[in-house]
């Protein structure tokens, strides 16, 4: 990973853990979580590497979801997006 993101100011609102959950069904979940919390919430999701963490952030980010931190853990990334005001 290459992404120059601040890291975040604060503890995420919610967290959720798609650990061995395939693409696009990963993206999928993440987007419904988002929708369903409050504008302006940190959504921190748990994805395996590979396909996973090269797939979510750019369709979130499509999808004009702002990513704030992109943190590599023991065996999975930790990524952190905020649902738009």
């Amino acid at each position: 990973m290459n992404d120059a993101i601040a890291p975040p100011s604060h503890a995420p609102d919610a967290q959720l853990d798609l650990r061995g959950t395939p693409c696009p069904i990963n993206f999928v979940r993440t987007k419904l979580t988002l929708d369903r919390m409050a504008p302006g919430s940190l959504l921190e999701v748990w994805l395996d590497e590979g396909e996973p963490i090269e797939q979510v952030p750019d369709s979130l980010r499509l999808e004009g979801y702002p990513i704030e931190q992109i943190e590599e853990k023991d065996n999975f990334f930790a990524l952190r997006v905020r649902r738009p005001q």
